[in-house]
């Protein structure tokens, strides 16, 4: 699996309704288009930040304006590319500003970067440096 983590603007519990009402019935984890799973995170009580380079938590930190106390985790199902899908997902939820972060790096890319189409050392977001044979990104 690979995942995304997400740092929306505003409250945890705004977020939470948000992704109620666009995945309706479902919660902790919402599973959206079948292929992402979505959860919050927080330091406090989960695992957020538990595995990440000091610096890359500073980076985020500076890119967000302080040290985001909780974030949106999204993991990608092995089954599919789901470049789709995450930036629909992300779409969603940067709609009102944030930054999110993929795997591939550890820049805080903005909604405005990934719809451009930015690339940034190299990668655009959510994009492995090489595609793996027989996946044509949808």
């Amino acid at each position: 699996m690979r995942s995304v983590f997400v740092f929306p603007p505003g409250e945890r519990s705004v977020t939470a309704a948000l992704l109620d009402r666009s995945v309706p019935g479902q919660r902790e984890p919402w599973i959206l288009d079948g292929v992402l799973y979505i959860d919050i995170d927080d330091e406090e009580t989960g695992f957020l930040f538990s595995d990440w380079d000091p610096e890359d938590v500073a980076g985020l930190a500076t890119a967000v304006g302080h040290r985001p106390a909780w974030a949106v985790q999204i993991d990608v199902s092995g089954r599919v590319y789901g470049i789709a899908e995450v930036h629909r997902a992300v779409a969603l939820l940067l709609a009102n500003g944030g930054v999110t972060v993929d795997d591939h790096s550890a820049h805080p890319w903005t909604l405005r970067e990934i719809v451009s189409g930015a690339v940034v050392e190299g990668r655009r977001f959510f994009r492995p440096r090489f595609t793996p044979p027989g996946w044509h990104g949808r």
